[in-house]
């Protein structure tokens, strides 16, 4: 039980880390400093970071940099070359390289993309005319049992929220692989995300961290999302906004689920497929 709680405790102060670095991504975020503010030993203070967070503190920050980064090409009216200096590149090139890294495509074709995605993600969920199927689907699921991790933070950091499920999940079969959105994510006090896994093996009952959920059957419209991770917020609300209105349902009250159908770490971003599911029934 004590090796539990100081495991809590530390989790809670490299959190605080990573809120800190969230909040001011461009700060310096020199080690002595982010150790003071985790009362940890700057001697010990990166081994200790890496451990918890699954990564240094340093791609912490750049992977934060590059998140800001998709916010500023898509809502400004900035050059790449402005863009990559305002996130701490000095030279294109170092930008165009480190943005393809993380979100699998380059900063022009991701800002081309994202400009316009409403209305091209509308489009692609309607299908494009003539014989292309459509590329909704409306599904009904039954009762799904998983195991999932409530987040806590930033949506930046719902990676590290991953990270820590599949260090609970250990050697255990994994059968599906999901994100859990309950309420509005415009209301930050009505929003919870869980990652969660569906496993046939045995839970250890103690494991206090991880809990037990019901995800609840009936009928989903089924989105399948090709590409980044980054284009998720776009796609989802392109299904509410475009095709919702004209497709016969209404939304549920029931979680959005996101099932993740392979892995950024065995494909490459822009082979990267997730199934959106938005909760549906007739319309009145």
């Amino acid at each position: 039980m004590k090796t539990r709680r100081a495991e809590q405790n530390y989790r809670e102060r490299v959190a605080r880390v990573v809120a800190a670095i969230v909040a001011n991504p461009m700060a310096e975020h020199r080690l002595e400093d982010l150790a003071q503010l985790a009362h940890f030993s700057p001697f010990h203070f990166h081994r200790i970071y890496s451990s918890i967070a699954g990564e240094t503190v340093a791609t912490t920050v750049r992977r934060v940099r590059l998140a800001l980064a998709t916010q500023l090409l898509t809502q400004g009216d900035r050059s790449i070359t402005q863009v990559g200096l305002a996130v701490g590149y000095e030279s294109p090139q170092a930008f165009t390289r480190a943005f393809g890294q993380f979100a699998g495509q380059s900063p022009r074709e991701f800002q081309q993309q994202m400009r316009g995605a409403i209305l091209d993600t509308g489009l692609a969920l309607q299908g494009r005319g003539g014989d292309a199927p459509p590329l909704v689907r409306i599904v009904e699921r039954p009762v799904q049992s998983v195991h999932a991790l409530r987040h806590r933070g930033p949506f930046s950091t719902i990676p590290h929220t991953h990270r820590r499920l599949r260090a609970h999940t250990g050697t255990r079969t994994v059968s599906d692989w999901l994100g859990i959105s309950c309420g509005d994510p415009d209301v930050p006090s009505d929003f919870r995300y869980y990652a969660a896994v569906a496993s046939p093996d045995p839970w250890l009952a103690d494991d206090a961290e991880v809990e037990r959920m019901e995800i609840p059957g009936g009928l989903y419209a089924v989105h399948c999302l090709a590409g980044p991770y980054t284009r998720i917020n776009a796609a989802v609300r392109a299904l509410y906004a475009q095709w919702l209105p004209d497709s016969g349902y209404e939304p549920d009250d029931r979680p959005t689920l996101e099932h993740y159908l392979n892995s950024p770490r065995k494909v490459a971003q822009a082979a990267l497929r997730t199934d959106l599911l938005i909760p549906i029934r007739p319309a009145n």
